[in-house]
């Protein structure tokens, strides 16, 4: 294992784009007055449209991930507060799929009646500023997973697992976070997973990714 170029502290997890929490609890506030709000279980699955409508989901607790249907490659996760589906108002959103990757608190809700309830209150700010979010969450995670090497892949899902819910990392191991957000192979990740323990770079228990300490920049 080289270490060449600068450390990094994991702890304040950088990379991640800043989630605009105000915004978004104002659009959730927004609809409450409609919403019925499902306790689910984890692995539950949820689409973008019931019986032809087109639906959100507000996550109000626990942690979602986004799905790509044709290969069950998951694009983006995200925990609550937020809502999935605002964007999908110009497009058929049959090719993804969310599914609850802990226990979680969520309310279904048509998309045509939140754009109603947005125009009605003037939350476009607060929309606008959740979808360059949601839009920066999927565009940062497609370009690091089109880095050179298998190591940069690595050292991001390894940063992103830290910023998820103690609940769901429990919950999973660090080898399967990494394989089902990548094309990366079991072995190669298994391979650079128990070379970055055996440097103290990362601390993990049963496989369960227990903290991320200084992660070289470069393999």
């Amino acid at each position: 294992m080289a270490t060449h170029g600068t450390s990094f502290n994991s702890i304040t997890y950088e990379s991640v784009p800043k989630k605009p929490y105000n915004h978004i609890l104002k659009l959730i506030d927004c609809f409450s007055t409609n919403q019925d709000i499902i306790e689910t279980k984890n692995k539950q699955i949820f689409n973008y449209t019931i019986e032809g409508q087109k639906m959100i989901l507000i996550l109000h607790k626990g942690s979602i991930a986004l799905y790509r249907k044709h290969d069950n490659m998951i694009l983006s996760s995200e925990s609550g507060p937020f809502i999935f589906g605002m964007s999908q108002q110009l497009s058929l959103p049959d090719y993804l799929f969310l599914r609850c990757q802990e226990d979680c608190l969520v309310s279904p809700f048509p998309l045509d009646e939140a754009f109603k309830l947005i125009a009605q209150h003037d939350l476009w700010e607060s929309l606008a500023k959740m979808l360059i979010y949601s839009v920066s969450r999927v565009q940062d995670h497609c370009a690091k997973i089109s880095v050179p090497s298998a190591y940069e892949i690595i050292r991001f899902q390894l940063i992103e697992l830290m910023s998820e819910s103690p609940e769901f990392r429990q919950s999973t191991t660090t080898a399967n976070y990494i394989t089902s957000r990548t094309f990366l192979s079991r072995s190669g990740t298994m391979r650079i997973l128990s070379e970055l323990r055996a440097g103290n770079y990362i601390t993990m228990e049963k496989g369960i990714l227990i903290d991320v300490h200084h992660l070289p920049l470069r393999y």
